[in-house]
């Protein structure tokens, strides 16, 4: 056993089943994965979500055995699988574009695994019949693929990949090519196939949206390294990096420097004072402030600690939320979010702008710069 597993920041052997220590990747001049370090919990849901290039299909390659780390350590179940082949690796991966065999039906894609195996018929039969139940495809068996919708393809994919039991499935924006409303419906099928089976899933998405809803922590991926790993709601209402507020949903970011330590602490933006929760951030020091568009207020008179001044520029119908748009005397535009409740102000009136104090998240402008942090990792 390596010496780096009895840090005690690292979770007990029977709690995590992949570890990533000090992964680098290059493709010749290009540094694509930049010295990462994650656990992956067993029987966790953990998505890779980031923009295209930032490294997450990379990252989910190399665990896969698909692309070899050009330096670091890659262990699954405590066992270093630098030399084991894919198929030696106790996971299974699910791709995109689904890779079924046309030519053959339901049936024999989810048991050719088995086959190639030489597993008994009685035995392949039964764990196919298993998975057609579990995937909500029995009666399916002799259909073939080729005249199949995207949706059912995408169940035969993940009971090909379930069937041999993998400790790990991974899954490489699987989702990707089906319709908005198959989409959420399939998010849901996969988060209770998860559930239910205990099985560790390791997913790539460049959709925010989904990430939050299927995943118990999430890695923002940004330029190859890890800029948070959290758990959905810390890292929508606790944004670690400028770039993790920006790219979770929508945000509005005040560039301050802190002017009156304290408790409750006064920053300075260029355009009037507000409030935020002071622990640990010193007197003098720059950060952004993050206020989510829903947690972000407006009032006609002034609110005590706060001097911000915005004015009225349009309203947007979204479903259940009306967005309104306002501009900072700098010209920027901040937004705010309601449901259809209330009133609101007119198209070219003055407000003030305010936020209760435990919605303004300060982000250090000095911790912007994206380091993976092994402890958080964990």
């Amino acid at each position: 056993m390596t010496e780096w597993i009895k840090n005690p920041e690292i979770p007990a052997e029977n709690d995590m089943i992949v570890s990533l220590l000090n992964v680098e990747k290059w493709y010749g001049p290009v540094h694509v994965v930049k010295n990462m370090s994650m656990h992956i919990r067993r029987g966790e849901f953990l998505t890779l979500l980031g923009p295209s290039g930032c490294g997450k299909t990379t990252t989910l390659r190399m665990i896969s055995g698909f692309e070899e780390q050009t330096s670091g350590l890659i262990m699954i179940e405590n066992e270093n699988v630098d030399m084991k082949e894919p198929y030696q690796r106790s996971v299974n991966t699910v791709f995109q574009n689904y890779a079924l065999f046309p030519n053959l039906n339901v049936y024999d894609n989810i048991a050719y695994g088995l086959k190639v195996k030489r597993m008994g018929k009685a035995e392949i039969r039964e764990k196919v019949e298993a998975m057609l139940e579990l995937v909500q495809l029995k009666g399916f068996e002799k259909r073939r693929v080729d005249q199949m919708s995207g949706g059912q393809k995408q169940r035969v994919a993940i009971a090909r990949a379930l069937v041999n039991e993998p400790k790990v499935l991974l899954l490489d924006e699987p989702l990707g090519a089906l319709d908005m409303k198959l989409r959420k419906q399939m998010q849901l099928e996969l988060k209770r196939l998860q559930k239910k089976l205990n099985i560790t899933f390791v997913y790539v998405t460049h959709d925010q949206e989904e990430a939050l809803t299927m995943s118990d922590r999430i890695a923002v991926m940004n330029q190859g390294v890890i800029e948070q790993l959290d758990t959905p709601k810390n890292i929508y209402e606790k944004p670690g990096t400028k770039f993790v507020a920006n790219f979770i949903g929508e945000t509005n970011l005040f560039e301050a420097v802190i002017t009156k330590k304290g408790e409750i602490a006064t920053v300075g933006t260029e355009c009037g004072n507000a409030q935020i929760f002071g622990d640990g951030i010193e007197e003098g020091e720059n950060l952004y402030v993050s206020v989510r568009p829903e947690d972000l207020r407006f009032s006609d008179e002034p609110v005590e600690g706060f001097s911000i001044r915005a004015r009225v520029k349009e309203f947007i119908y979204v479903g259940n939320i009306t967005k309104m748009i306002a501009e900072l005397p700098t010209g920027e535009d901040i937004k705010f979010a309601r449901l259809h409740t209330g009133s609101l102000p007119e198209v070219s009136d003055l407000i003030n702008v305010y936020w209760n104090i435990k919605d303004g998240i300060p982000i250090r402008i000095r911790e912007e710069k994206t380091v993976t942090d092994l402890k958080n990792a964990i």
